[in-house]
C-alpha cells in the first residue's frame, strides 16, 4: 500500500466491520446500507459518533479490499482500535448487516467465519449472536 491509512476510532472499527460485510459479496445492497445507517443512528455505542465519518471509513475499507493482504491489515486496524469488550458487539453488527437482506451468501458466511476467528468469538456466543440476527430480520 502506497499511502498511509487513517487510524480508526473504536466506532470507526465497528463501522468498518459492517462495511466489510456489506462489500464481501461484491454487491452492496440498499438493505445493508440502511442497516448500517440504522445501527449508527440508534445504538448507544455510536451516541457521539459523527455520521460523516462513515464515508471515510468506507473508503478505507474499499481501498484495503483491493489489496492482496488488505483484509489482514483491516483486521489489525480493527483489533488495534476496538476494546476487546466490544468484539462481540462488532460480531453482532456484522451479523445484522449480513442478515439485513434476508439472504446469507457464501462470501458473507466466509467473512463472518473470519470475523469470529480474528476477534476470538467463542462458538457458543457466536451461535447466540447469529440466532439473534436471524430472528430480527425474519419477514412474513
Amino acid at each position: 500500500m502506497t499511502h498511509t491509512l487513517p487510524a480508526f476510532s473504536a466506532q470507526d472499527a465497528l463501522v468498518a466491520i459492517m462495511v466489510t460485510v456489506s462489500v464481501s459479496d461484491e454487491a452492496i445492497r440498499t438493505s445493508e446500507l440502511v442497516a448500517i445507517e440504522r445501527q449508527v443512528n440508534h445504538m448507544p455505542v455510536f451516541a457521539d459518533y459523527d455520521i460523516d465519518n462513515v464515508r471515510e471509513v468506507a473508503a478505507t475499507v474499499y481501498s484495503l479490499m483491493e489489496e492482496d493482504d488488505g483484509l489482514d491489515t483491516l483486521f489489525a486496524m480493527i483489533r488495534d482500535a476496538l476494546p476487546e469488550r466490544l468484539w462481540e458487539t462488532a460480531y453482532a453488527l456484522a451479523c445484522d448487516v449480513a442478515a439485513a437482506d434476508g439472504k446469507l451468501r457464501q462470501a458473507e458466511l466466509r467473512l463472518l467465519e473470519e470475523v469470529r476467528h480474528e476477534l476470538t468469538i467463542d462458538r457458543l456466543h457466536a451461535a447466540s449472536i447469529e440466532w439473534g440476527a436471524r430472528v430480527r430480520h425474519l419477514t412474513l
